[in-house]
């Protein structure tokens, strides 16, 4: 994965982060997905947790703590990142399964 491709943004949604992204609230046990958000550099996680899902166990005020599974040779270690609001969104993976 070149960084240039993975964390720059669609054409014609370049520069500013719309409002909605700091409005959404985040509570303990909400499945989010890391996608980075190539405009704010601050708080971004490592290229390998991008396109992940996890789970909230901490939140404040500018940022959530996510826990993530990284596989690392032969098995999957829990791994728990800070990252910022800009960075990951409302995962839609459960949406199916609750419909049911």
């Amino acid at each position: 994965m070149v960084l240039a491709v993975a964390f720059s943004r669609d054409f014609k949604k370049t520069g500013y982060i719309p409002l909605s992204t700091y409005m959404k609230t985040y509570k303990v046990g909400d499945i989010v997905d890391v996608v980075c958000n190539g405009a704010v550099q601050k708080g971004m996680p490592f290229k390998v947790y991008h396109g992940k899902t996890g789970v909230v166990y901490n939140v404040t005020k500018s940022a959530v703590g996510v826990i993530l599974y990284k596989q690392v040779r032969n098995r999957y270690i829990e791994k728990r990142i800070n990252v910022r609001i800009e960075h990951v969104r409302h995962s839609r993976s459960r949406e199916e399964f609750i419909n049911r």
